[in-house]
Parts: C-alpha cells; structure tokens; sequence
C-alpha cells in the first residue's frame, strides 16, 4: 500500500492539482489529507471537487472546524488582516454552500488505518493527543511526546506548522507532511515564523485560525509539499515531495 499523504490546501486547487499530477506519474494507493482543507484561497469549491474525485480520506483541521462552525457575528476583528480573514471566511462559506459546509462539519478529527505489519497509523492535523495542536519541526522531544497522548499509534501523519519533517520519538515515527497551498517559502505576500499564528479568539481555545500569510488575493510563485508513505518487506519508507508551482498556483 502506497499511501499519499497531503495537509493544509487551504483552498489552493491549483497547487493540489499540480500535485496530484506529480503523484499519479508515480502512482499511489489512498489519499490521506490532514486537514485544512478550503480557506482561504481563491478555489474552495474546486478543492472539495477535486478531493471528492480522488476519494480522499481528510480528517478536520482548524479552519475546517472554523468554517464549519464558527459564530461570525460575535467575533471582533483586531486589525485589518482578520477582519480579511473573516470576510474571506464569509465568501468561503457561500462558495462551499451549506451541504459541503455540513461534510466540514462531520469530519473526524483523526483517522486510524491498520499497516500490512500490524501496525497502525493515524493521521491527525494536529497531534493525538490535541488535533488542533500541531507538533512542530523545533519541538523538543518532550514537548512531543506531551502532545502524543496515550495510544499514538506506530506512526502518525500530521500536518498544522506547514513545515515537513521525519522523527522518531518514543518509538512513534512522526511525519508531519508540511503544506500543499501554504508552504512557507512559497510567498504568498508576507511570510512570518510559522509559529505565528494570528488567530481570532473566542473564550480560551482558538476558534478560528485566520491564516498564516498576507492579504487574501496575493499570490506568488514557490512550492507545494507531499510525501509519499508505504511499507516494504517491512519497512516503512517515507519519501517527502517538493513539487514547484508556477504564479497561476
């Protein structure tokens, strides 16, 4: 079983398509996406569309829950860059429409998938043990293992910090597959850390991650991550993908 796995579109349809070009030349079993899927870029639609099509499985990221979820009205930009991103979340919504607003909705926050050797692996957007925490690329090992709660899994598929990686830690290899629509050197207007996160707050959990980079409609030319995971005689083999986007991406 050859597995592509894929995390935080964020409704860049041309950048998935770019990549699941790349990945049928070299063929794949399942498409696994961790999360992230539709906001805010320019095709929210089409990255459903081509999603459905390709029979993903996603589980549910921060802005798919935002999407889904999120109480507009009793949330008070603080800048003019979230007040962008709360009317790009409006327009997302109209362009989804309610039924594929419902599907964001019921997506599981993880998904667990048996390995030919026994194992198991789960894909999350985040971590186990907080989907909605991601593990990052700097963490020490025991801020990762705080974030991989009781029951992991042998790996774990993850995405949030848009930044790939391969580690193991406690016996658990982490691959965090980085980002199809917002990979940090793929500038889209002005690119930060990526642990600097703006977010929109309502009581003491984020309840809307207003996106990482620039003004909306800014786009530019960079690159799309993936990687591909399969297990052979035994071994599990991780290839991590750089694909390169032309400016329409």
């Amino acid at each position: 079983m050859r597995l592509l796995c894929v995390s935080d579109i964020h409704g860049h349809a041309d950048a998935l398509a770019a990549v699941l070009a790349t990945a049928e030349r070299r063929g794949y079993t399942q498409l696994l996406v961790a999360g992230d899927l539709c906001f805010p870029g320019p095709k929210p639609l089409e990255t459903w569309r081509r999603l459905t099509q390709a029979k993903a499985v996603c589980v549910q990221g921060v802005s798919d829950r935002a999407l889904a979820t999120l109480d507009i009205h009793n949330v008070r930009p603080r800048s003019e860059h979230e007040r962008a991103r709360l009317d790009r979340l409006a327009q997302t919504r109209t362009e989804l429409g309610e039924l594929i607003l419902a599907r964001l909705a019921r997506l599981a926050p993880t998904h667990r998938l048996p390995l030919e050797d026994g194992g198991e692996l789960v894909l999350v957007h985040g971590s186990p043990a907080d989907p909605l925490e991601p593990i990052t690329h700097d963490m020490t090992d025991e801020e990762v293992l705080s974030l991989l709660g009781d029951d992991p899994a042998d790996v774990v598929i993850c995405g949030g910090s848009h930044v790939p990686f391969d580690r193991m830690v406690g016996g658990v290899r982490i691959i965090n597959v980085g980002s199809v629509g917002e990979a940090p050197c793929s500038t889209r207007g002005d690119v930060r850390d990526v642990r600097d996160v703006d977010r929109v707050r309502v009581g003491a959990r984020p309840s809307a991650e207003l996106m990482r980079s620039g003004p909306v409609t800014t786009y530019g030319t960079g690159h799309a991550d993936a990687t591909f995971v399969e297990l052979r005689a035994g071994e599990l083999w991780v290839e991590q993908l750089v694909v390169p986007l032309g400016r329409a991406a």
